[in-house]
């Protein structure tokens, strides 16, 4: 019985230092849920099974926040920024109320304060590295934000050590381990949601098809698993999830790679959705107009002999982003799940259903994005690995920073480069 019992706290996430962890911190009830289904939806379908309840509730309101998700695509670059900050606020604000509640926190002097303000400095630094990398021009118009741009760092710094001064300040004795414990919470918060959404925002700037794509991605693998283990789900796939099956996560795989390689197509013959997100200094708006890149030009490529007999083709005319498309549906069906699996581990482990019930039938937005942000990190990497490569214009921003003396010195070592290549007396004889 004692072998059983200990069994059963292991899978319900708790062990013998979890216990001792609830008693030193006053203990982390499970946080009671209720029906946070509109009255509205209630009425609808009051006549239904609760299975096939949730199944509806979960299917209207995700096809309202599709809806949304293309309305703020259609407004553009800076809306699409906001959203992605309010966001990332919401979840910041859930997991911090989630350590607030379970662990009793409500005496501790500060730390809601310092919590809120920790995410300023986070935020000041992350998006003043943006404003400086991408809006260099304007930055350097302004003279309030030429000094802000050139002594940025040293702010930020300055505004967190003053946060970690008066948490030091803040330290009484009877609440010690507590402070630490939720000043490290804080950071790891800091750390899973400010850093991952300061990547959705530089997605963003090579190109809204590198924050559409990736993002459907997810959506499509999220509703398609849920789809193939609602009707054909038998086996469980991990402990952590139970309603997780191998149909819903291997059928959500075949359904997101066909739905991105599609959703490629359609959107690299666009330049609205290809073209890097620039600030146009002339209008002081964002501009998304180039000419497309290599990756958004139709190419013709040779089918495998394998699949030659099987489709009847010899060559399929596509776009090589599509083949990058590949990858990133991949990321989001194998790997992407593992975030929402985290996640699930983490409620599991302070006994909370969702992070909080601010949509119906979904839980809190973090219920939401917690996949999200795991593929915002594989796509800003996946960039930097196999697509962007050294940026002309901001090298020129750098270089005319520089000193006269500085200036000349790179001139005079460019042009011996080119002329020891041959290419600048070339240019001189056309």
């Amino acid at each position: 019985n004692l072998q059983e019992s200990e069994s059963e706290n292991k899978l319900d996430g708790e062990t013998a230092s979890d216990s001792e962890s609830k008693s030193e911190f006053g203990g982390s009830p499970p946080v009671p849920t209720s029906d946070d289904t509109p009255e509205v939806l209630n009425r609808a379908l009051s006549n239904l099974s609760s299975r096939w309840k949730n199944w509806w509730v979960r299917g209207i309101l995700t096809l309202a926040m599709i809806t949304f998700f293309f309305i703020i695509i259609y407004l553009g670059p800076m809306v699409l920024m906001t959203i992605v900050m309010c966001v990332q606020i919401k979840c910041f604000h859930e997991i911090i109320t989630i350590g607030y509640n379970v662990y009793h926190s409500y005496d501790l002097p500060w730390f809601r304060t310092l919590s809120w303000y920790f995410l300023l400095c986070v935020n000041y630094f992350f998006y003043g590295e943006t404003v400086t990398d991408y809006f260099f021009t304007l930055v350097q118009r302004e003279e309030p934000l030429r000094i802000l741009s050139k002594y940025h760092r040293f702010i930020s710094f300055a505004l967190y050590l003053t946060g970690f001064c008066m948490f030091v300040l803040s330290l009484v004795k009877k609440h010690y381990r507590l402070q630490f414990y939720m000043f490290g919470w804080t950071h790891v918060t800091l750390l899973i949601v400010v850093t991952q959404s300061h990547l959705i925002i530089h997605n963003l700037f090579e190109g809204m098809i590198w924050f559409i794509v990736p993002i459907s991605c997810v959506i499509c693998n999220d509703i398609m698993a849920y789809m193939f283990g609602f009707f054909f789900g038998r086996t469980p796939l991990i402990k952590l999830s139970p309603k997780k099956t191998w149909e819903g996560f291997i059928g959500g795989f075949f359904a997101t790679v066909l739905f991105g390689l599609l959703l490629s197509y359609v959107m690299s013959g666009y330049r609205c959705f290809t073209c890097p997100v620039e600030f146009n200094n002339d209008t002081n708006s964002f501009t998304v107009d180039c000419e497309p890149s290599e990756l958004f030009q139709l190419q013709e490529y040779n089918i495998p002999l394998v699949l030659q007999s099987v489709v009847g083709w010899k060559t399929v005319r596509m776009y090589p982003f599509q083949i990058h498309s590949i990858a990133l549906s991949t990321f989001a069906s194998l790997i992407g799940p593992f975030g929402g699996f985290f996640a699930s581990g983490f409620k599991r482990a302070f006994k909370i259903k969702d992070f909080a019930n601010t949509i119906p039938g979904h839980g809190g937005i973090m219920d939401r994005f917690d996949c999200q942000y795991l593929m915002a990190t594989f796509v800003n990497v996946y960039i930097a690995s196999f697509i962007r490569g050294p940026n002309p214009s901001k090298l020129i921003q750098q270089f005319l920073t520089l000193r006269p003396d500085q200036q000349l010195h790179i001139f005079n070592t460019l042009k011996a480069h080119l002329l020891d290549k041959g290419m600048l007396g070339g240019l001189e004889d056309a």
